[in-house]
């Protein structure tokens, strides 16, 4: 016996094993550039979210169509890759359909379902396709969207559907060399959805048929191994990261904004409240506000790295359809873009942050940031609960205390709200006499 298949399977599996852990460090990394935030709290309402907004798909299902379509995949996505666990000792032990005696009936029960859901996966793919290319969904159409990022949605579609295609066509050789009595292959009983495609193969000969068997089986695993190592460098990469993302969500109303601690200590010592001093104070005042990836939290960067690019965010945005600059997800492919600069900058021996380069400026202008009304549609249309208004209003933040670079209008304003208690430049006692005054036209 040939151990030769075995042994390339090995080195085949452990190199996309190296190559995947080296990414997924890479990405560690990369998301730890932002600062230190803690968000253990409630976890049993973390573990809710996390069930409902990531396994359960809950907030996909605001557009019924597109979710159904979403299911399929996401469903055949995890399923279909339990058949993976019997690939991988298959191609270990020099074994074939290593479980199919061992379940016996049940086997062509899971077989079955399996391919109806490698189906379903291919129809869907190809229907998201069509919406994509065909049918022009405005969504997908955004300035943001050209190039590279509409290149990786059709990709990740057709590599899924070759998958897809290449378990049906390795089910229908397979069945064929079985009732053929060819050692090594077993008759599992009907296969209803690759049936159809028996005929293709059916006056072939066994050689013929056994390459092609053999090639889709291979083609499927290593396709599911540089699926795996793609998807890290991919929007797809939310397919792992919406768990987590979902876990460490903002759990507060969504019309809190979180004050400063720094300006809150300070504003609460002129106000005579006590406050807690931090145990170990930084040797240097902070930034107001954020600039550059490390400005914000690591929470911010694992939004942007679980980004789906779907674009609901955008489609919801009032500012994004009156005609303004900003788009909630491009603000989110900034960051990510911004972090993954920073890392290979870091990697190959570069300058890292101090390249002279920074989100704010080089990636997001103010005019996207100025024009966010603060009103979270972005956030309550995100299915994996990315939070872009949390990034928009911390730069807003960095404008305003450091550079003093808020339009003139907003200054004006901030400049009333100091003095004046209230947006408007009247003195505080005025209030009174114009409440009155109303009073007075209401009584007349």
């Amino acid at each position: 016996m040939s151990f030769l298949p075995q042994i390339v399977f090995l080195i085949i599996f452990g190199a996309a094993g190296y190559i995947l852990a080296k990414r997924v460090k890479f990405l560690k990394r990369n998301i730890l550039l932002g600062k230190a935030e803690t968000r253990n709290d409630q976890s049993e309402n973390r573990w809710k979210t996390m069930l409902l907004v990531a396994f359960g798909q809950k907030k996909m299902f605001k557009k019924f169509i597109p979710a159904i379509l979403h299911l399929f995949i996401y469903v055949g996505f995890v399923v279909i890759n339990l058949e993976v666990l019997e690939f991988i000792l298959d191609g270990i032990l020099g074994t074939h359909r290593l479980f199919a005696p061992i379940l016996g009936s049940a086997y062509t029960v899971a077989m079955n379902l399996f391919e109806f859901l490698a189906v379903a996966v291919l129809a869907a793919c190809i229907i998201f396709l069509i919406r994509r290319n065909i049918l022009k969904v405005e969504r997908f159409q955004k300035p943001e969207m050209k190039g590279w990022p509409a290149l990786d949605g059709n990709l990740i579609l057709v590599i899924e559907s070759v998958l897809m295609l290449a378990i049906l066509t390795m089910n229908a050789s397979d069945q064929i060399l079985a009732a053929r009595g060819v050692e090594h292959y077993t008759l599992l009983g009907t296969l209803t959805f690759s049936a159809p495609l028996k005929p293709i193969f059916e006056g072939m000969s066994d050689g013929a048929l056994i390459f092609i068997e053999r090639l889709a089986w291979w083609f499927h695993i290593i396709g599911i191994l540089a699926f795996a190592i793609y998807v890290t460098y991919s929007k797809h990469l939310h397919i792992f990261l919406a768990f987590p993302n979902t876990w460490y969500s903002n759990l507060k109303p969504k019309g809190e904004m979180a004050n400063m601690p720094e300006v809150t200590n300070e504003v609460n010592m002129m106000l005579g409240i006590p406050t807690e001093a931090p145990a170990d104070p930084p040797a240097e005042i902070g930034r107001f506000g954020a600039k550059d990836v490390n400005d914000l939290s690591w929470v911010n960067v694992l939004n942007a790295y679980s980004c789906t690019e779907c674009g609901r965010c955008t489609a919801e945005c009032p500012a994004n359809i009156t005609g303004k600059e900003l788009s909630p997800r491009k603000i989110m492919m900034n960051v990510r873009d911004r972090a993954e600069e920073v890392g290979k900058s870091i990697d190959s021996g570069g300058p890292g942050l101090e390249d002279g380069k920074s989100l704010l400026g080089d990636y997001i202008s103010k005019e996207e940031i100025n024009a966010c009304t603060s009103c979270n549609a972005c956030v309550e249309a995100c299915p994996v609960n990315i939070d872009p208004l949390s990034i928009i209003l911390q730069m807003r933040r960095y404008v305003a205390m450091e550079e003093s670079g808020s339009p003139a209008q907003w200054n004006s304003m901030f400049q009333n709200m100091e003095t004046s208690f209230s947006p408007w430049k009247f003195s505080p006692q005025d209030r009174f006499n114009w409440a009155e005054s109303v009073k007075d036209e209401e009584m007349k």
